[in-house]
């Protein structure tokens, strides 16, 4: 009788004392996720009072926000608008653009008549993804029609300019004051498409070229008004000839190889309208040539200058 019952005991004594451990591993386990729980509570408490500080090493453009759980993130300034500013130095690099003052062999790429939807956009990704700037002597009316093709262009840093309104020559050289109402057309409208107020191309190509063909006598007066207005004006010393009708891409590409024979500093007339397809069909190789002939790319913020607003 005495052996069961000191045997019962025994039994009770291990019982109590594994109950006993299993308490302890569960106040273990409490007092572990308590102190979890309390060190988290106390980092985010901590985070929510605090002010993100600006590293001395951001630049000014810079602006540093938070995200939802309070980071902060680094966030650039978008670029500054550049505007053209007319100067006599600007002037003299106009003037005398066909001309090198070094060895140092230049190429700028111009594009006229457009922008069209079909085109325009597939020349910029080209050139793009060249890394290149341009020039874009644009129609005022077209650029009425597609204003957020000029707006990506002049975002991606190609200089947009003025090549009229119409491209109607009885229209646009009727007079002097014709000439310039078709000028400031383009110009209102080149603004309303970038959303830029303040900006003035101050840059003009005349319809068909500054000289030569039957408005040649009134063009001779025409750039001495323009003159007058601080409206600089250039013409091309080199061409893929896209013109004048359909041509094949090789005899594009040859023109831009024979007129740009020799030089060191090169302007090149292309055009950007709806129908030039062999146009951007082309680009890549004539960048690929000019390159190869050690040419650096230009556009005319490279010789006008601007300021940044």
């Amino acid at each position: 009788m005495k052996e069961n019952e000191f045997y019962m005991m025994e039994v009770y004594k291990s019982k109590t004392n594994f109950k006993n451990i299993i308490f302890l591993i569960f106040l273990l386990v409490v007092i572990i996720v308590s102190a979890y729980l309390g060190i988290r509570y106390a980092k985010k408490q901590q985070n929510s009072q605090s002010t993100p500080i600006q590293n001395s090493d951001n630049s000014d453009n810079d602006e540093i926000i938070t995200d939802d759980n309070n980071n902060s993130i680094v966030q650039e300034e978008l670029p500054k608008n550049r505007i053209p500013i007319v100067t006599e130095e600007a002037k003299e690099n106009v003037k005398k653009i066909y001309s090198s003052t070094s060895d140092a062999k230049r190429v700028f790429l111009t594009f006229d008549d457009g922008p069209s939807s079909n085109i325009t956009p597939l020349i910029l990704d080209v050139l793009k993804q060249n890394d290149i700037k341009a020039t874009f002597f644009t129609l005022g009316s077209r650029v009425i029609q597609n204003p957020q093709i000029v707006k990506r262009a002049y975002e991606e840093g190609h200089y947009i300019a003025n090549h009229g309104y119409t491209h109607v020559y009885s229209t646009i050289y009727a007079s002097e004051e014709s000439l310039l109402d078709e000028y400031n057309r383009t110009e209102e409208a080149i603004r309303n498409a970038i959303e830029v107020p303040e900006y003035s191309s101050h840059l003009f190509r005349f319809p068909g070229g500054s000289v030569g063909g039957q408005y040649n006598s009134v063009k001779k007066v025409y750039t001495k008004v323009l003159d007058e207005n601080d409206i600089l004006y250039v013409d091309w010393n080199c061409l893929n000839e896209d013109s004048t009708g359909k041509r094949t891409k090789e005899q594009l590409v040859q023109y831009i190889k024979d007129t740009s024979k020799n030089k060191n500093s090169v302007v090149v007339l292309m055009h950007d309208a709806g129908d030039k397809v062999l146009t951007y069909e082309t680009l890549q190789e004539v960048i690929d040539y000019f390159r190869a002939n050690e040419y650096t790319f230009y556009n005319f913020y490279d010789i006008i200058d601007y300021e940044l607003k």
